[in-house]
């Protein structure tokens, strides 16, 4: 994963190794919210629909918007997505295209550190959502021991001295960062909470499975010689203790944001 060129194209990959993982943290998400039902959302960096199947399962929206860069995401959210509510569209969280007002809450799961200029992104969300509107996201807490699902690679990475994965925009996961953008762009009664998910892998090779997808996409690894790769491997299994049936269980942590557009 170049630091600056992260991109996702493999939606049943993405589900495998982070569509899960989002939808644990999600469901706590959204349980902090706790929006009323009914109401007209867009899900900016959708992705492969996980986290818009989580609102339409739990929140009873009206209308769900989700917009993506990566058109094969969308594929794949359009086809996992059976109950006719959202719908899907190439799109540019810095632009989107969208008239002002146009929904009651706008949302970013694990996807705000992607966005080349976090304070222009969430300015973008303002201007859709109508006064008194929701303006949400939540974000693995990536620069900190703990904080990312793919942090136990990241840290044998820093351990070899090689650069780990980081998106171009990885400061904005600071929970003091995204309050600060969320007060920079306007936003009323701005709150902020930690949300902490934990997930079992049937043996190291599950979870190497999961995270093959990022694997491939890491300029770190792809340098790697064969017998290093697998040195590498070797060393990331370490530090992942596993239970007497060789179960692995980890946590991960990520920092939530919302606020309310004022005017109503």
């Amino acid at each position: 994963m170049s630091e600056n060129q992260i991109r996702f194209d493999d939606g049943a990959g993405y589900e495998r190794m982070m569509g899960v993982w989002s939808r644990l943290a999600g469901e706590v998400f959204l349980d902090w919210v706790a929006p009323p039902a009914g109401l007209h959302w867009v899900d900016i960096g959708c992705g492969n629909g996980a986290f818009t199947e989580l609102l339409v399962d739990r929140c009873a929206p009206a209308e769900v918007q989700g917009i993506d860069p990566s058109e094969a995401q969308l594929s794949f959210a359009r086809t996992r997505h059976t109950a006719g509510i959202a719908r899907f569209q190439q799109g540019d969280a810095m632009a989107l295209p969208f008239a002002d007002g146009s929904f009651d809450a706008a949302v970013m799961a694990l996807v705000i550190f992607f966005v080349p200029d976090p304070a222009k992104g969430v300015a973008e969300m303002k201007r859709v959502v109508k006064p008194g509107g929701t303006i949400a996201a939540y974000a693995w807490d990536i620069l900190e021991e703990g904080g990312f699902p793919m942090g136990p690679m990241q840290a044998e990475l820093r351990a070899m001295g090689r650069k780990p994965m980081l998106p171009p925009s990885a400061e904005v996961s600071r929970m003091e960062a995204l309050r600060e953008v969320w007060v920079g762009a306007g936003l009323a009664d701005v709150e902020t909470r930690e949300i902490t998910v934990a997930r079992t892998f049937a043996d190291f090779e599950d979870f190497w499975a999961s995270v093959r997808i990022a694997m491939s996409m890491a300029q770190a690894v792809k340098e790697m010689s064969p017998s290093e790769l697998e040195g590498f491997k070797a060393r990331v299994h370490a530090r992942l203790p596993a239970d007497a049936s060789g179960r692995i269980t980890f946590t991960s942590r990520a920092n939530a944001v919302k606020g309310r557009v004022p005017g109503h």
